[in-house]
């Protein structure tokens, strides 16, 4: 079973929505995954997704209602097989607290959709485009999913 997190910033749009649509589409291929996501700040622990995003995530069909913010932590590094970051600050953020000796890969999620020549996942809280960010993830999230089946 593959244990795979998602961190963006503050874990209430791009980290949680991949954490959705990444877990579904594990779902209907029957991959067995454990799927969580995380921020790496702290202005949103415990805090529900952003409205919006959890409003384009519906129309999709993909529900974050039940998701929470919380923060990146060490200890994620021995918890999981991958992590996922959304954007470039995102993964230096999280290699600046890699543990010595520890491997755990640490990917960009677009580095699953080379075909699309995006590096990174835009921050919707600021861009306000929730369906670009939803795309992107989508895009990502099929190629990880293949990924992982190979």
């Amino acid at each position: 079973m593959h244990k795979i997190l998602f961190v963006c910033l503050g874990n209430i749009c791009r980290s949680p929505s991949a954490e959705a649509v990444f877990a579904t589409k594990a779902k209907h291929a029957r991959l067995s995954v454990i799927v969580d996501s995380a921020g790496t700040g702290d202005w949103h622990v415990g805090e529900a997704p952003y409205g919006p995003m959890q409003a384009a995530a519906k129309l999709r069909a993909y529900d974050l209602s039940p998701l929470r913010a919380r923060q990146f932590t060490v200890e994620d590094f021995s918890g999981f097989d991958l992590i996922v970051a959304m954007d470039e600050a995102n993964l230096r953020d999280i290699e600046r607290l890699r543990p010595t000796g520890n491997d755990t890969p640490v990917k960009l999620m677009m580095s699953y959709a080379p075909q699309t020549r995006v590096t990174a996942v835009p921050d919707p809280y600021y861009t306000r485009d929730f369906d670009e960010a939803l795309d992107l993830i989508e895009v990502a999230s099929d190629g990880l999913l293949a990924e992982l089946q190979a």
